[in-house]
């Protein structure tokens, strides 16, 4: 499977899927969607009967057909990287400086509230916002404070704020740093029997910075969704009848949004995308742009010295050797890592997700393709024992994983009993064992030839593509203090872990099913959709796409609604989802090795910028 596994969670909160809502892009029949009912109160589920499992089963091993991995320990060690000099950092601490300077002359004075926009957004574009929080957070407070006076009627707005692409932008990055900010700001711009004003349709900038902007929606936000519609058409009308030209900025902008818009995009590949694109713009600050090259330059050299260490790790495990049929994929895992934590600050978390996503997926591959059912019970059974004399009764080819999992979690938990005096080993066992029964699940749908209804496919999907096991190990990763009310709320998979997992599992099931369908795994959600409602595979898949677009409106509601847990953790919920859909963007980026992917990935990892040498 992908990632992970599709299987059974020990009583998921039904998902029942939008039930209420009308939209659908397939057929009249009720769109599947993602109720928020009872969504942190898990079920208590009857213990897994297994009498009608087949007692004959032959003892035939299933084979992934896994190629070796891409990038070996070997070229790994052999890495090196000319940006970890004296001379390049430098020169990057004083542009740092002179745009700090910069900003804190923009909050001080009254300057123009667009040019204030425009830098922040190509500061967050080009990956360098984590270095100006503080200074960003002080802009957007006072453009924040401005709009509540506007509507107040206090103050006359000025003819800046007429324009769609101004006020969308305004828009767009005050929902993504926090603030409340109403989508009746777009009024003025509304649209009318499903058509702008002739005047903003006109407007390109403007409609893609709307498009851009009206992904930050909740469900319930009717203007911002109709928005996504309507620009979306428009912008694609300007693709078909545009004159092609590699220099067009416009149209490579457009393309790249459409293909995926900017709220859902690994931020390090919207970074390494975005870098090219701002060199070719006319007015292209050369300052921002040394910074920003330097920046992903250095951050790369982090990134290679954390892929070194956990390589090591990876192979003193010996799983790649001693498991040949699973996927040896740590850079891939790694890959997970950055995509969700890439801040040089954030090592401990990077380097703890790609352990993580290195051992599920091995574990994946024992339920998925190699483990008996009888050895897959026993392996679920010494999970949930999590004892080390639990290991005695396991085959001897998963002594090795179990010990590897044993050691590896309860070292996790050694690092925050050290730290904050708390033990967190029961919040970290208990995901893994629930992960476990979801695959243990699996294996009997499959064994009986099961074919899940979508409902009852997603109500368990969600838990076995296995993200909540790594988001609530991240929590522990990147919280201190931990709190008692977060404690309890955690434990429960709470709606920004859950729409966080479920946009993961559908992105997933779009990319990697038809590999899976090949070697006879069960019904992914495409084919249970199509099961269910006797509909196309392109229909399925447009449904599917809906439901990832809906998820996402959830998640956006879920963190503004956040008061609990840190802005920190809600970041790394929203960008492992982020990273999920550009692995399986363009197929099984994590399993399989296509082109896109390997691509993707020796440009964040391995590819550097070439910058001049400051010392020359």
């Amino acid at each position: 499977m992908l990632l992970m596994a599709t299987s059974i969670r020990p009583a998921a909160p039904s998902l029942s899927f939008f039930s209420g809502r009308k939209t659908s892009f397939v057929s009249k029949a009720k769109p599947c969607s993602l109720s928020t009912a009872n969504s942190t109160s898990p079920k208590a589920e009857p213990p897994l009967s297994h009498s009608s499992i087949p007692t004959n089963m032959n003892t035939d091993r299933r084979s992934g057909n896994y190629k070796p991995a891409t990038w070996p320990f070997e070229y790994i060690e052999s890495i090196s990287n000319d940006y970890v000099g004296k001379n390049y950092t430098k020169r990057f601490n004083e542009l740092k400086e002179e745009m700090r300077k910069k900003l804190k002359m923009m909050d001080d004075v009254d300057g123009e509230e667009l040019e204030k926009l425009e830098l922040i957004d190509n500061l967050q574009r080009l990956g360098l916002s984590y270095h100006f929080k503080d200074e960003i957070f002080q802009i957007l407070r006072s453009i924040h404070q401005q709009q509540i006076l506007q509507q107040q009627g206090r103050n006359i707005v000025s003819g800046e704020y007429s324009l769609l692409y101004a006020t969308a932008l305004k828009f767009k990055l005050l929902r993504e740093y926090g603030f409340d900010i109403s989508q009746d700001i777009l009024n003025s711009f509304k649209i009318e029997d499903g058509n702008f004003k002739e005047s903003h349709g006109k407007d390109l900038k403007g409609l893609l910075q709307l498009y851009e902007a009206s992904f930050f929606a909740t469900e319930t936000e009717n203007t911002l969704k109709s928005a996504t519609i309507v620009t979306k058409l428009e912008l694609k009308n300007y693709l078909e009848n545009y004159e092609h030209n590699e220099e067009n900025v416009t149209a490579t902008l457009v393309h790249h949004a459409l293909e995926l818009p900017s709220h859902w995009m690994m931020l390090r590949l919207e970074t390494r995308w975005y870098l090219n694109v701002y060199e070719k713009m006319p007015n292209a600050n050369p300052l921002l742009l040394e910074l920003a090259k330097l920046d992903f330059n250095i951050v790369q050299a982090t990134h290679q010295e954390d892929l070194r260490d956990v390589s090591r790790w990876w192979k003193n495990t010996c799983l790649a050797e001693k498991l040949p049929f699973s996927r040896d994929r740590l850079v891939e895992s790694f890959f997970w890592g950055v995509g969700t934590v890439f801040e040089p600050q954030q090592r401990h978390c990077r380097i703890m997700i790609t352990k993580l996503i290195a051992l599920v997926s091995t574990i994946d591959d024992i339920y998925d393709i190699y483990g008996t059912y009888h050895e897959l019970q026993l392996f679920t059974d010494a999970v949930e024992r999590w004892e080390l004399r639990a290991m005695e009764q396991l085959p001897d080819y998963m002594k090795v994983m179990y010990l590897a999992l044993f050691n590896t979690i309860n070292e996790m938990a050694y690092e925050v009993l050290k730290e904050q005096d708390i033990n967190v080993l029961p919040y970290l066992t208990k995901p893994w064992t629930e992960l476990c029964k979801t695959y243990l699940q699996e294996a009997r749908w499959f064994y009986n030839g099961h074919k899940p209804t979508l409902q009852e496919y997603m109500d368990n999907a969600w838990i076995s593509i296995s993200m909540p096991m790594i988001l609530i190990h991240a929590f522990f990763s990147v919280t201190n203090p931990i709190t008692k009310e977060e404690l309890e709320s955690i434990s429960k998979y709470p709606d920004i872990i859950r729409w966080s997992a479920t946009i993961i599992r559908l992105a997933d099931d779009l990319g990697t099913s038809p590999y899976e369908l090949k070697r006879g795994d069960v019904p992914k959600s495409i084919q249970c959709y199509i099961n269910e409602k006797g509909v196309s595979e392109e229909e399925a898949r447009e449904h599917i796409q809906f439901l990832i677009k809906e998820t996402w409106e959830m998640l956006n509601r879920a963190q503004r609604e956040n008061l609990l847990f840190s802005g920190t953790f809600v970041e790394v919920a929203k960008n492992i989802a982020r990273t999920g859909q550009c692995m399986y963007l363009h197929g099984d980026g994590h399993g399989i090795q296509n082109a896109d992917s390997e691509n993707s990935i020796s440009k964040i990892l391995f590819e550097h910028i070439t910058v001049p040498n400051p010392s020359l």
